[in-house]
């Protein structure tokens, strides 16, 4: 059995309201409290925070909650996004872009942020889907 990120706090991953679905804010964290989009470059502990990476992983980590209630991608009807930097924006839009389509996709709003819950985490993404129950 696949091992699940678990919540960081006294809150669900997705909550099912009616037909709505409500996906918390998610992270790149792994499982195993790992970040993807984290490389380390040198001895001194330097990082390189790729926003591509982790935007990619954000959104496998969301179609992976949404599947737990039978849902996917496909029925997002609404994104938020939370950058750290909006120099980032760029990376997340061509990473985004790999998951939703322009005519069709979800609504989305973009905002930055001071910080998000780990150094490491550039990028945070909360969404509603609608699936017909």
């Amino acid at each position: 059995m696949e091992k699940k990120v678990t919540p960081r706090g006294a809150y669900p991953h997705v909550k099912v309201v009616g037909d709505f679905i409500f996906v918390s804010g998610t992270s790149s964290r792994r499982p195993d409290n790992t970040i993807a989009g984290v490389e380390l470059i040198d001895e001194m502990n330097t990082k390189k925070l790729d926003i591509e990476v982790q935007t990619r992983e954000v959104l496998k980590n969301i179609d992976r909650n949404l599947q737990t209630v039978g849902a996917s991608l496909k029925d997002v009807v609404d994104v938020t996004t939370f950058l750290v930097n909006m120099n980032d924006f760029a990376g997340y839009n061509k990473a985004y872009g790999e998951f939703f389509d322009k005519q069709t996709g979800p609504t989305r709003t973009t905002v930055a942020v001071h910080q998000l819950p780990h150094p490491d985490l550039v990028v945070e993404i909360k969404v509603t889907a609608y699936k017909k129950q």
